[in-house]
C-alpha cells in the first residue's frame, strides 16, 4: 500500500514511524528538511522536501499511485487544498487533520467528499472524548465502549489489597465468569496473558465486560472506596479543555484555570455558564486551593507543555485528588508519567494515529485504539460472510502469538467468548494485539 503523509509534525511523524514497521510503501512529505532528516535516519520510508499545496511537488513525490494521502500539518487550511489536489491527480483516498468542528457534521460530509476530502480528523475532539470517558469513574485510568456500550473496556491500576491478586487467571472463576482479562502492563512490558498469568500489585490491567458487570470489576480490583466524579477542574484553556467542558455530563461542574486574560475571555463566551472560568497560573498552589482543589474529583491538566502537566497531576494528587489526567505530547515522557502514578495519559498524536489507521485496513473495522500506557491495541472488526473466523472455533482459528479476542457483539448484546465459541456473520468481535499487529489479522474477518 502506497501512503502519503503530508506534514512531518507530531502526528505525521507517529503515524510514518507505526506504518513503516509495518513494511507499507511510506513517503513523508514536508517543507521542513530539518524535521525530516531525524526520521529518514531511523526508519524505512521515503521523505520529500516540498509544499503539499505545490502541484509539481505532489506529482513529482508520486501521489497519482497513492491509495492513502494523509494531510497532518498543523493548518487546516493547507490540509483540505492538500487533499483536493490529491484527489485530482488520483490518490485513492484522502485524509485531512482539522480543527473545526463544523467540518465534522454529518450534513457536510457530501459537501467535502464532492472537494475530494475523503475522510475528516479533529485529534483534540477526539483526545476530549477520551478525557471525559476516563473521567467518569475515579477509579478507571481508560474507558472504551464498543457498539454503544453492549461490551465496555476498563483499564485500571491493581493495589495489593485487590482480591485478584497473586492468583493464576485460570482459578479466578469458571467458564460463566463475567470479565475476561485482555492485556496486562507490568514496568515496560505488556503481555496478552493466558490461564497461568497472575495480576500483580501494581499492574495496570485491562477488561472486558458487560455494563451490569462494571460494580463487580469496580470491587474484585479492590476500587469501592473510590468517588464518583462531580466537580472537575482543567489547568489549560485551549481546544482540548473547551471541548472536554462541552462534552462532560451536566452532573459535572468544570472549573478552567488559564493565566491568559484574552483566552478567558474567549472561554466565557464559548462555554455555558455550567463552566466557571478562572484567571490565574494554574502552577500556583495557593490559587488552586482557593478555588477548590481538595473538593475537587478530577484535575485534568492540559497546557501546552507535558512537564508541567505531569507536575500539575503530582501536586493534585498530593492534595488528596484521587483522579487525575495529563495531556502528555512529549511520547518518551509517556513511561515516566506511568511510573510517578500520575492517571490517565492523553497523547492526542497517538489516538489521531489509531484513527487514520483504522482507514488503512481491508476488513471491514468500526473502531482502532491505542492503548496509550500499554504497547497494544484493540480493533472492532465486523465479520463478513465466509470469513475464515466463522468456520473454526476460536480455539481453532489459529490466533497469532500476542492477540486475544476480548469478546464479541451479536444483534446488539455484548457477549465473552472462550475457545469454544463459534464466531457468526455480522458478529462484531473485540480484539487485543501488541505491536501494530492488526495488519496480520484483518485477513480472519474478510
Amino acid at each position: 500500500m502506497k501512503i502519503i503523509i503530508a506534514g512531518a509534525g507530531n502526528v505525521g511523524t507517529h503515524l510514518a514511524k507505526l506504518l513503516s514497521r509495518e513494511k507499507q510503501d511510506i513517503i513523508l512529505l514536508d517543507e521542513s528538511e530539518e524535521k525530516l532528516s531525524d526520521i529518514s535516519a531511523n526508519f524505512d520510508l521515503l521523505t520529500v522536501t516540498a509544499s503539499p499545496t505545490s502541484i509539481t511537488a505532489m506529482k513529482e513525490a508520486g501521489v497519482k499511485e497513492a491509495d492513502l494521502f494523509i494531510a497532518v500539518t498543523p493548518d487546516e487550511s493547507r490540509n483540505m487544498t492538500a487533499c483536493m489536489i490529491a484527489t485530482n491527480l488520483g490518490a485513492k483516498k484522502t485524509v485531512a487533520r482539522i480543527d473545526n468542528y463544523e467540518y465534522l457534521l454529518p450534513k457536510n460530509k457530501e459537501f467535502f467528499q464532492k472537494l475530494g476530502v475523503d475522510s475528516l480528523i479533529y485529534p483534540e475532539m477526539l483526545a476530549a472524548k477520551e478525557i471525559v470517558s476516563s473521567m467518569r469513574m475515579s477509579w478507571v485510568r481508560q474507558w472504551w465502549e464498543f457498539c454503544g456500550g453492549s461490551l465496555i473496556l476498563i483499564g485500571t491500576k491493581i493495589r495489593e489489597n485487590a482480591e485478584i491478586v497473586n492468583i493464576p487467571l485460570k482459578q479466578l472463576g469458571g467458564p460463566n465468569i463475567p470479565y475476561h482479562v485482555v492485556a496486562i502492563k507490568r514496568g515496560t512490558e505488556t503481555v496478552i496473558p493466558d490461564g497461568n498469568d497472575m495480576i500483580q500489585d501494581k499492574d495496570i490491567v485491562y477488561f472486558t465486560t458487560t455494563r451490569k458487570y462494571i460494580p463487580y470489576i469496580r470491587k474484585i480490583a479492590g476500587k469501592e472506596d473510590y468517588v464518583d466524579v462531580r466537580n472537575v477542574m482543567i489547568m489549560g484553556g485551549g481546544r482540548i479543555a473547551v471541548r472536554t467542558a462541552q462534552y462532560a455530563p451536566d452532573y459535572m461542574q468544570v472549573k478552567i484555570v488559564d493565566s491568559d486574560l484574552n483566552r478567558c475571555n474567549r472561554l466565557t463566551e464559548l462555554l455555558d455558564d455550567k463552566t466557571m472560568i478562572i484567571n490565574g497560573d494554574g502552577r500556583d498552589m495557593e490559587l488552586l486551593l482557593d478555588e477548590g482543589l481538595r473538593n475537587t474529583d478530577a484535575f485534568v491538566a492540559l497546557t501546552g507543555n507535558s512537564e508541567t502537566n505531569i507536575l500539575a497531576c503530582l501536586a493534585a494528587k498530593r492534595m488528596g485528588v484521587r483522579k487525575t489526567v495529563a495531556e502528555v505530547e512529549n511520547i518518551d515522557y509517556i513511561t515516566m508519567a506511568e511510573s510517578l502514578d500520575i492517571g490517565t495519559v492523553i497523547n492526542k498524536k497517538m489516538i489521531a494515529a489509531s484513527h487514520i489507521y483504522q482507514m488503512m485496513l481491508d476488513a471491514d473495522v468500526s473502531n482502532v485504539k491505542c492503548l496509550t500506557f500499554a504497547n497494544a491495541d484493540v480493533a472492532e472488526f465486523t465479520v463478513s460472510e465466509g470469513a475464515k473466523i466463522t468456520k473454526h472455533l476460536i480455539k481453532d482459528v489459529g490466533l497469532p502469538k500476542g492477540t486475544t479476542i476480548g469478546g464479541l457483539i451479536r444483534n446488539g448484546e455484548g457477549l465473552l467468548v472462550s475457545g469454544d465459541t463459534l464466531v457468526k456473520p455480522g458478529d462484531h468481535v473485540v480484539v487485543f494485539c501488541l505491536n501494530m499487529m492488526i495488519k496480520k489479522i484483518e485477513k480472519l474477518f474478510k
